[in-house]
């Protein structure tokens, strides 16, 4: 579980500096400029910024507007931030009775199976520490549900959507086609990894049983060379399959923000690319030289 965690902390954090390149002036301007009702003055978020600690902490206060990067971010660390932030004081008892709840199972439990050695116990711990986790991950996903941007559909909630759960991004961009084509690739990686981690382990069993220099131990018929190749082989490939799982993973992140971006961005007949022939005079020739006239027109 806090190789989990660790690893979406990660991930959350390399992902953020993505920026689409079809930006338009007015939506930097625009961008972000939510106001509430006990307040006169609108203050903008800076959606340039990754995260800001008085952004952050201003939104909490209802004193200023903070963006959903910053919010998330900083919910992530800060447990219920989202929910300050909307006015949802309801929801926190809930979730930290839930993310409490979760942490005292894992460890009364783990407490249980050190003593007893029962294996039922490992599982109840380990379930309640996900299930700990499961609440956290909620309040997020709770958090870019409820946050109200200007702009629909928003990259930066396409963006997190994505993030906490694969496929989500494309869902809110309306193009749910392409969801069974990134759970294929994931899934796919995924097996390969499973697969391919099942031939590493046993290789290895192997190749130290014919390492072994216990007299007890019965030698496997493959020699110690053989089965260094095979665990070291089947270890890169298990290796490219955690990559590859990664890549897709990243991959739908990027592209749910880039065409989240890419919904206004119209083709029509005032776009238009003409190439014709043309006689271009010179100052240092007797004769003027031929070329081609290239016409952008949008």
């Amino acid at each position: 579980m806090r190789r989990l965690t660790l690893i979406f902390l990660f991930l959350l954090v390399g992902l953020l500096p993505l920026r689409a390149q079809y930006r338009d002036d007015q939506f930097k301007r625009d961008a972000f400029t939510q106001t509430y009702a006990d307040t006169t003055e609108k203050v903008k978020a800076d959606s340039s910024v990754i995260f800001s600690f008085k952004e952050f902490f201003g939104g909490l206060a209802h004193k200023r507007t903070s963006s959903l990067q910053s919010l998330t971010i900083g919910s992530a660390v800060f447990i219920g931030g989202n929910q300050i932030y909307h006015k949802q004081y309801w929801k926190l008892p809930l979730i930290y009775g839930g993310i409490g709840a979760g942490i005292y199972g894992g460890i009364r439990f783990n407490q249980l199976y050190q003593a007893s050695g029962d294996t039922k116990y490992q599982t109840y711990s380990t379930l309640s520490f996900v299930g700990a986790g499961l609440v956290w991950w909620g309040s997020l996903m709770d958090g870019v549900a409820c946050y109200k941007g200007t702009r629909s559909p928003d990259p930066y909630k396409a963006m997190f959507y994505s993030l906490l759960l694969p496929g989500l991004g494309q869902v809110y961009n309306g193009e749910f086609w392409k969801v069974p084509i990134y759970w294929g690739l994931m899934a796919g990686c995924a097996h390969f990894w499973i697969e391919n981690n099942m031939q590493y382990r046993r290789w290895k069993w192997v190749y130290d049983q014919a390492n072994s220099d216990d007299p007890t131990v019965e030698k496997p018929p493959q020699s110690a060379e053989t089965a260094k190749y095979y665990r070291d082989t089947y270890r890169r490939y298990r290796d490219y399959s955690v990559l590859f799982t990664a890549i897709a993973y990243v991959l739908q992140i990027i592209d749910a923000n880039v065409f989240a971006y890419m919904q206004d961005f119209e083709v029509n007949d005032q776009l238009t690319f003409k190439v014709s022939p043309s006689v271009v005079p010179t100052d240092y020739a007797a004769a003027p030289a031929m070329g081609m006239t290239i016409g952008l027109k949008f």
